[in-house]
């Protein structure tokens, strides 16, 4: 089984900062994909070793500098000890394309609902839930972390399986 894995923080360091979403999308050969939001005080180290039960490899972008080591930090798992994990960003490089994962989607045409939201809008829904009880306000956020995940998928699939671009 395939995982496809991103985080949500309220900002870049893991010593100052809080995860606030763990978004988990699972692919096992040809049957229906499943997808798991950790969200707030469900982000435990149990939570995602149960969520990963079963993955014979992990992917992410960027994951080897941001999301591993955030999780390593908060959590005390290290998830690259625990599966195979391949940073998609690396794979990215090697055809040299540049940047972020958004801006990734946009040079290899992967589309995207949700084109206004970022990392730091991200953040500001985080804090509208969670001081405002806005629900929209984390709906919003658990569309945009799908994406994420989802799309890790689709930018493997064009990566690693020599698809033209």
């Amino acid at each position: 089984m395939e995982a496809y894995l991103d985080i949500e923080t309220t900002g870049l360091s893991p010593y100052q900062s809080e995860l606030t979403v763990i978004g988990i999308h699972l692919v096992n050969g040809d049957s229906i994909p499943g997808l798991i939001q950790l969200v707030g005080k469900e982000c435990t180290a149990e939570n995602v070793m149960a969520s990963l039960a079963g993955t014979d490899i992990l992917y992410t972008y960027n994951g080897k500098g941001f999301d591993l080591p955030f999780i390593h930090r908060k959590l005390g798992i290290d998830l690259s000890r625990h599966f195979n994990h391949r940073d998609l960003m690396f794979d990215c490089w090697d055809k040299n394309l540049k940047g972020g994962l958004k801006k990734v989607e946009c040079q290899l045409g992967i589309s995207r609902e949700l084109t206004e939201v970022n990392g730091y809008i991200a953040v500001q829904l985080w804090w509208s839930y969670i001081n405002n009880f806005d629900t929209r306000a984390l709906k919003t956020l658990l569309a945009y972390n799908r994406e994420d995940v989802v799309n890790l998928k689709t930018l493997k699939d064009m990566l690693l399986n020599n698809c033209t671009y």
